[in-house]
């Protein structure tokens, strides 16, 4: 160990510097992608290993974490002062010493993943590295590689926009970077607590308020956060205790903040890193990934809601008064609109969503001088640049370590053939591909973050699902070289259905990293506690379902809110049924009734094949509609006579 003098306050400056350079690069540019997403990595990396697995003398770094960090540096200097190998290579003279940095700058990035993430994504990157080389040579069938070079491999990978510093190194050091560094600026100037208040205020009087008061809260935080497990922390460690107090159970109140806090991911407009590569990869605006993305996010925070009102009303879990006002509340936090409001005007206009986050991190310092109690003075603002860069390090180093298995799959032709054999497979059938891919997430999200397993599996399965949701007609123009503006969407939708679905890895077992966060805050066991998230959750493999076979994201806004609305009572006679109460237990006839008339409003009409009534609403939703209606009044008349019937049996 190397003792080094005022050590935290160098790192602490460091990072301050490091989302300067970000700052200023997205805003006023300067140099090329190949540059910036190099020192992208090399800043990041080099913060890293200085930080990351620090002792707890904080003035202490290890002479290999002080190596490592020099060296990740040494990466973005070598491409700076050799970039000639860019043009010398076509030649075939790529020097000694290039093959030796671009060796090095992969081992960099795959151990800096190593120490913040595990195992098993670097087992993924050198399983991928060694079929490129040498693995797929000795495989016979589909998957069969005839290898590349490694003199190749290392140019395609560190010089090229194929591998390290491509396209997703990109959207990490430009979008992802400027909205972790927004969400810093938020939380601290105060955001977080006003959330909570303002969460507390609205939802906490209603049965079972304060599971509301965590659903509410993490959807407002999920729109600066983007993070599953951040989101789970800062709203958990506050709602999880007020929770336990009203009387839910600790398992089931860590299971509600998991589930609820995994909708971040999904909750315009930041929507984690997902929302910004989809718009790359997709070529689609990002203005119009989330505004299609804000009647489902609603649809699957609903859910939860649900399933929290009928478990408190079969617990009589009711509502707490609470002292906080909502006007005061908004009188204190209204500036925080401003920023957001700024954000969401810049994006629609259409500015850039790097300038967007830019300008809106300007408007939370100035807007916060519109209060006297929480302006954000020098510290603040130093102390959220440095949070900034410090949040990011596990995301933007594993976003550059995941471009090496997008290369490789891209390079190898695996994506072509994946989908090819998801086409086979499910036989062309829609909801078997669907099912498909669920199972290949939750596999994927064992190992990877929900972000690097969208990135994958949308590279693998994308295409697939698109040939499947055309038409035959549209498909065949497609293959014959004709570009369609619709099927923009119908490509939307394939992300969008692989994003939610990559989202399951927060809520499912084994691993299931926002539901083992929350038990920790609650103190339960992590598995059960994963079991019952994933029940709670149930919207995220519900809702995909209508991004497939209803006009939810590809219809008119008609047909959008059309299928909204009857989705909302569906998700709602689902909850009935999965947990089996209403105002009183369910039998098993009734829960029948209320499961056929989820189905009917969670189906689209062509499925059944049936006439349109008078042309506006489908037949499958009115018949749905009318089940859901009559079931929930012969409910009510069954539990009024119930409740007469045992008042006069106590009175006789």
């Amino acid at each position: 160990m190397i003792k080094i003098k005022y050590f935290k306050e160098i790192t602490f400056a460091y990072a301050i510097l490091i989302s300067l350079f970000h700052f200023g690069v997205n805003i006023w540019g300067g140099i090329s992608d190949l540059w910036f997403n190099s020192a992208h990595f090399a800043l990041l990396a080099s913060l890293g290993f200085l930080t990351y697995e620090s002792d707890k003398n904080e003035n202490e770094v290890s002479i290999i974490n002080l190596l490592f960090a020099v060296l990740s540096l040494f990466t973005f200097a070598y491409m700076v002062l050799f970039e000639e190998s860019l043009y010398a290579v076509a030649n075939s003279q790529m020097r000694t010493s290039d093959l030796i940095v671009a060796a090095m700058t992969i081992a960099l990035a795959i151990e800096m993943v190593r120490r913040s993430t595990g195992y098993i994504i670097p087992f993924i990157i050198s399983t991928c590295i060694a079929y490129i080389l040498f693995l797929g040579q000795h495989i016979d069938g589909v998957f069969a590689f005839a290898g590349m070079s490694p003199e190749r491999f290392l140019y395609r990978m560190y010089f090229t926009s194929e591998g390290l510093f491509g396209p997703i190194a990109t959207i990490s050091s430009t979008y992802v970077f400027m909205f972790i560094l927004f969400a810093a600026f938020l939380l601290k100037s105060g955001a977080g607590d006003f959330i909570v208040d303002v969460s507390s205020a609205v939802a906490g009087k209603y049965t079972g308020g304060t599971g509301h008061v965590a659903v509410f809260s993490s959807a407002l935080m999920g729109t600066i956060s983007g993070s599953a497990v951040a989101n789970t922390v800062s709203t958990g460690s506050i709602t999880i205790p007020m929770m336990k107090k009203a009387g839910f159970k600790g398992t089931f109140a860590a299971a509600v903040e998991a589930a609820a806090s995994t909708g971040g991911q999904i909750m315009p407009p930041i929507m984690g890193a997902g929302a910004f590569i989809m718009a790359q990869m997709t070529h689609i605006p990002f203005v119009t990934i989330i505004s299609v993305s804000v009647l489902p996010a609603i649809l699957y925070f609903a859910s939860i809601a649900f399933y929290i009102n009928i478990h408190a009303k079969e617990n009589n879990i009711k509502g707490e008064s609470s002292e906080l006002n909502i006007l005061p509340i908004l009188r204190e936090g209204f500036h925080f609109i401003i920023p957001l409001s700024t954000l969401i005007g810049l994006l629609v206009y259409g500015f850039t969503p790097t300038y967007a986050a830019g300008i809106a991190i300007v408007a939370i310092i100035l807007s916060s001088y519109l209060t006297k109690n929480k302006r954000m003075g020098i510290k603040e603002i130093l102390e959220a640049l440095a949070l900034g860069s410090k949040n990011m390090i596990v995301t933007g180093v594993l976003l550059i370590a995941v471009g090496i298995i997008v290369g490789i799959i891209n390079i190898s032709g695996v994506g072509i053939t994946f989908s090819q054999l998801i086409m086979e497979w499910s036989g062309n059938s829609l909801l078997i591909a669907i099912v498909l891919i669920a199972i290949a997430s939750l596999i994927l999200g064992m190992g990877l973050p929900v972000t690097a397993s969208y990135v994958v599996l949308s590279v693998l399965s994308a295409p697939a699902l698109v040939g499947l949701m055309l038409r035959p007609e549209l498909a065949a123009l497609i293959n014959a070289g004709i570009e369609l503006p619709e099927v923009a969407m119908y490509l939307l939708s394939a992300h969008l259905i692989i994003f939610w679905l990559s989202q399951d890895s927060n809520l499912t077992p084994p691993i299931c990293l926002a539901a083992f966060a929350a038990a920790a805050i609650a103190k339960t066991p992590p598995m059960k506690t994963g079991l019952v998230a994933w029940k709670v959750g149930k919207g995220m493999y519900i809702i995909p379902l209508l991004f497939a076979f209803t006009p939810l994201i590809n219809g008119t806004w008609f047909e959008r809110f059309e299928v909204f609305t009857f989705a909302m009572m569906g998700i709602a006679s689902f909850s009935i049924v999965m947990e089996g109460y209403w105002d009183q237990k369910l039998n098993w006839i009734e829960r029948a009734v209320f499961f056929i008339g989820a189905i009917f409003l969670l189906s689209p009409d062509k499925v059944f094949h049936m006439e349109t009534y008078f042309g506006i609403i489908q037949n499958t939703h009115i018949i749905g509609f009318i089940i859901f209606a009559v079931s929930m009044g012969l409910h009510k008349m069954l539990k009024k006579e119930s409740v007469v019937y045992t008042k006069l049996s106590e009175t006789i």
